[in-house]
């Protein structure tokens, strides 16, 4: 099968027309049609379900996309291997980072490798973790950045360090005087928290479900920076893994107070990777540098 011919079917399938494909390949949808049409030749059956608006592969066409993601990793395996040989210090390394994961600190940390590794190019992209997952199992980026990951058969966890969801408050609130509280003790305080499409959110919907404690947030935002604003206006309180606010509360300007509720105890921060992709060399460098980063980093000390 040519080169051309499966990258135009794949990029159809995943952009969901044929024209997305080729103004994303810079060619013309004629182009793409005529490749996708001489790939079902040689392969002599269906690759696309005939009658739909959008592309939709049969089953032979999911086997082609998988066997195109099988053989592009492994041709970039193989391109890595080789400049190793050359001596070349160059690569690409595609990752997704999830909510609480953008950091300062994973920014310093991006920033010392790019400062050690020139010819490495960095591409990160936020998401949630939904999608994260998703773009993981599909080879779309080498590893994932993500919280509490949530169970895929198709998924490894290269990294796993507990990250218990705690109540971030600013030091002059009344909660922030306790060493710790309850859903019930925060339920009657002005809270802000991220989206249901959250992971975190999901998790404390489980907390609430057990505790029997329904929290009614009156602030919600994507963002976690515009959280921790809000908590320091001294007005609210939220729920977020320690890691989000670390420079904060190693700063003094928040206070993290441990919240008793099991659901919330038990969460963790992790890097995830497929199951069964080999890391080239520029990825699993970098992986490994926020490895050993987080494992330095995110050691939880006593509250405070």
């Amino acid at each position: 099968m040519e080169a051309m011919s499966l990258r135009c079917f794949y990029e159809a399938t995943q952009a969901g027309s044929m024209r997305a494909a080729a103004e994303k390949m810079g060619l013309a949808v004629s182009s793409v049609s005529r490749q996708i049409s001489q790939l079902e030749s040689e392969i002599g059956l269906l690759l696309i379900e005939r009658g739909r608006r959008t592309i939709k592969p049969t089953e032979a066409g999911q086997l082609v996309i998988d066997y195109h993601r099988r053989t592009s990793a492994e041709r970039e395996l193989f391109d890595v291997q080789v400049q190793a040989l050359r001596g070349a210090q160059t690569g690409r390394v595609d990752i997704a980072i999830g909510e609480g994961f953008i950091t300062t600190a994973l920014a310093d940390r991006l920033n010392n490798f790019l400062s050690n590794h020139p010819g490495v190019m960095v591409s990160a992209v936020a998401a949630s973790s939904v999608e994260l997952m998703r773009m993981v199992a599909e080879d779309e980026v080498h590893a994932g950045f993500v919280f509490h990951a949530p169970p895929d058969p198709k998924i490894r966890t290269k990294l796993s360090i507990s990250q218990p969801i705690e109540l971030l408050v600013h030091p002059r609130h009344p909660l922030a005087a306790l060493e710790q509280v309850r859903l019930s003790d925060i339920a009657s305080h002005r809270l802000c928290l991220p989206p249901d499409s959250f992971r975190i959110r999901q998790i404390i919907a489980e907390a609430e479900a057990e505790e029997g404690i329904w929290l009614k947030p009156a602030f919600v935002t994507s963002s976690v920076l515009l959280l921790k604003e809000m908590v320091k206006s001294g007005d609210f309180v939220t729920l977020i893994p320690r890691m989000g606010a670390a420079l904060e509360i190693e700063a003094g300007l928040l206070r993290r107070v441990r919240v008793v509720c099991p659901p919330l105890e038990k969460t963790s921060a992790n890097i995830v990777v497929r199951l069964g992709r080999q890391l080239t060399e520029a990825p699993l460098r970098l992986l490994n540098s926020i490895e050993a980063h987080l494992r330095e980093k995110l050691a939880l000390p006593p509250s405070a």
